[in-house]
Parts: structure tokens; sequence; C-alpha cells
């Protein structure tokens, strides 16, 4: 049943691991720090790079900012470490900041080879062993307080988002149907939902959503017939469960499984996810 499948995971297994082409030069803003220790991951017993961006200004004031949790960070900020180029986070951000909305923003490095494995809880036996529920501990229990004992966050669940794309997407979606205590939104660009098979449909359908948690999920028409149609059940399944006004759905019919699609659609996400008018603004009720 999984073997229409394969062509997809192959872009799965590369997307985030390594270029196909020429390395390009660095685009990261300045606001932008690659961590000289990485954090080591309980579990997987392996450490990791974190990239965390951090608004312009921080250093000038003592406010403390919503945090924004992201996966593959190799591909977030700067073409040079990027699979297919970059999402533009920061670029994005640093506009959004004009605007008044303003994120800290924590990207975890990928495991490489590993990345299908641990970032998702369920995988067929002939890929290897699933690791994603160590991750998602990881994320939880070892990342966050690091993170909030480091940086001026707010450290509450309306103020604390997990967003990526693929496999990232998959996680995502695990985390907040996982730790629905910690994480209050959930930006689910392009989700990987076909290599969890029903485990994912079934766990998810088993935990409600906190009645003011949120999820943005997107998908490209030109991602597959096998992701697409994921995508499409489970959306009507978290709908018909209840969750239709938590959740903003798109099908991008151009959409296609790559950096550029995802930046496309990053800060109307974004936007979403914190509750923001397109001016920056709260939105009415917030």
């Amino acid at each position: 049943m999984l073997k229409p499948c394969i062509a997809i995971l192959s872009v799965l297994l590369l997307s985030g691991c390594e270029r196909a082409e020429a390395p390009r030069m660095p685009s990261a803003t300045d606001n932008v720090q690659v961590l000289e220790q990485a954090i080591w991951i309980p579990g997987i017993e392996q450490s990791r790079t974190l990239r965390i961006y951090l608004p312009p200004g921080y250093d000038q004031t003592d406010k403390h900012y919503p945090v924004l949790y992201m996966h593959d960070g190799q591909n977030l900020f700067d073409d040079a470490t990027s699979y297919a180029g970059e999402w533009g986070v920061d670029e994005s951000l640093n506009e959004l900041a004009v605007q008044g909305l303003e994120l800290i923003v924590v990207g975890i490095d990928h495991g490489g080879e590993q990345r299908v494995n641990e970032l998702t809880p369920w995988l067929p036996e002939e890929y290897g062993e699933a690791m994603g529920e160590a991750y998602a501990a990881f994320v939880h229990a070892d990342l966050k307080p690091w993170v909030d004992s480091r940086y001026r966050t707010l450290t509450d669940r309306s103020n604390t988002v997990v967003m990526g794309s693929s496999m990232g997407g998959l996680m995502s979606h695990y985390l907040i149907y996982r730790y629905p205590q910690t994480f209050g939104a959930a930006g689910i660009f392009s989700p990987a939902y076909w290599i969890a098979d029903g485990s994912l449909f079934d766990y998810s359908l088993a935990r409600p959503l906190p009645e003011n948690a949120r999820l943005y999920l997107l998908m490209g028409g030109e991602e597959g017939e096998q992701m697409v149609g994921k995508f499409q059940a489970m959306s009507r399944t978290l709908g018909e469960k209840g969750a239709a006004g938590q959740m903003k759905v798109l099908l991008d019919p151009q959409g296609e499984h790559n950096e550029a699609f995802w930046r496309r659609h990053f800060k109307t996400a974004i936007l979403w996810l914190f509750e923001q008018s397109q001016d920056g603004s709260p939105v009415a009720g917030h």
C-alpha cells in the first residue's frame, strides 16, 4: 500500500538534508544567531544546532516576546545551509516587526539521514525506528524551558506556537495534540500525513484540542495525490470532530513541495496563528 508513496518519500528524505546544487551565499540577517553549543536530545542521543531569530531591537529593550518553534532549522534563514532555498523567516518577521508583531524564533536543525525517523512517532518498519516521541518530549520538556531561561519570552501557551513543513508539518500537528498545555497554535505546512498511516488520525480523534487552540493547515495542489488526499481527509476528520472553527485550511492549486511555496504563505500564516490583523494590530477579542 505504501509503494505509490515511494517517489514522495524520496523528496521527504532529501528535503532539508543534502543540497542537490552548488553551495549558495549566506543570506541570514544580522539578528539570527547560530548557537555555538549544540543541544542534546535525550532518547535520540544526538545533539542539534539551534538557530535563534531575535526581533530587531531585542538588545535595546526589556520586552518579553512570543516564541515560534520551527523544525528543519537549516532551511529557515540562510540560503547557504538550505536544501532548495530558505523560507525567508527572518526577512518576513523583520517586515512584520515594523507593523508591531515581534517574535522570537527557535529553529531546530534536523538530523540529516535521521530526519524522517525523528519527526514522526509512527513509521513503517521498513523505514527504521520512529523517534518522534523522543523528539516531541525534547521540544516540550527540555528545549522550551531552556529557551525560557535564556531569552525574554512570554511563556504561556497562547504565546507559544510550533510550525514546520513536510515531516515537520506532521510533527507540528503531533506536538499540539500531544502537548496542548504547552503549544497554543500550530502551522502545519505540506504535512506528510501518509507516512503515519492511520495512527495520527486515531491519535487526533482521541484527543480534543482546547477551545482556543489554532491550526493553520496548508497544502499545494502540485504535491502529489497521496499528500493532497491525506491532507483533505485530515481536514475533514478534524472538522467533523468539531475543530472547524479553530482551523484555517488552504489548498493552493499551484503550490509545490518546496521552500518557495512555504515562504510565500509564511507571513499570512503567522498573522493568523498569532491572531493579528494585516496591519499587525490584535484582532477583535484577542
